[in-house]
């Protein structure tokens, strides 16, 4: 085993506590590896040990996150997605593909997955807005993950107001998905959307209102001025 992944191990297994493990786990419908930490814990941890790594290059810390991907442990994909996201300024467009294969390989529950994507992801595509066709590809995935993925990557962006015309792409790929996995990132991502441009979100809602399920619609309608929303919500 890597020396840097053993100590990592080492301090995660040192801090566990049963009664957060339990707690946690009641958190996720799939079932989840947790070592039992709080997320704050987590996130000084991976800091704390990201400093004291003596080759922080993308290439390196990239090949350390995959291992811990591997392990399948929540908190061991949580410093992944956090070591992922502290070499930003050395990404390239080509990022995208590693990024991808995290996700469609080892990602099996709701937060690993926006850890990743709110940071990570997000801040790629912000840099690098050819990634949009990627995130849309991954729309059309079988597999939900990479499908929720495609929207919650976009949070951060859309409070910024970029890439509407993209995010309602993304929205109408998703628009009719069953899976309430799916139903929720994409709504949030509209949400998020209509922060800065509630005008834009709710001509999309009241197009679709008919076909979307209704927890994307509560999802997307959530931050509008109470007249939207009345108006979204009314026969």
């Amino acid at each position: 085993m890597d020396p840097v992944i053993e100590k990592i191990r080492k301090e995660l297994i040192k801090n566990a506590d049963e009664t957060i493990r339990e707690s946690s786990e009641s958190f996720f419908k799939e079932g989840v590896r947790i070592y039992g930490l709080r997320n704050a814990a987590v996130h000084t941890m991976s800091s704390k040990l990201f400093k004291e790594l003596p080759d922080k290059s993308k290439d390196n810390v990239f090949r350390l996150c995959g291992e811990l991907w591997m392990s399948g442990y929540l908190e061991e994909s949580f410093i992944a997605c956090n070591w992922s996201y502290f070499v930003r300024k050395s990404y390239s467009p080509d990022d995208i593909r590693v990024f991808e294969g995290w996700i469609d390989n080892y990602v099996t529950n709701w937060a690993s997955c926006d850890t990743l994507c709110n940071h990570t992801v997000g801040d790629l595509v912000a840099k690098y807005p050819a990634c949009l066709a990627d995130l849309k590809r991954w729309a059309r995935s079988l597999n939900r993950w990479m499908k929720r993925a495609a929207a919650v990557s976009l949070i951060i962006p859309a409070r910024r107001g970029l890439f509407q015309e993209d995010i309602v792409e993304i929205a109408s790929i998703l628009l009719t998905d069953k899976d309430d996995m799916v139903q929720k990132g994409y709504g949030w991502m509209l949400k998020a959307a209509s922060e800065a441009d509630h005008k834009a979100i709710f001509d999309f809602v009241m197009k679709h209102r008919t076909d979307m399920p209704r927890t994307a619609f509560r999802y997307a309608i959530e931050k509008m001025p109470p007249e939207l929303r009345a108006k979204a919500m009314s026969k």
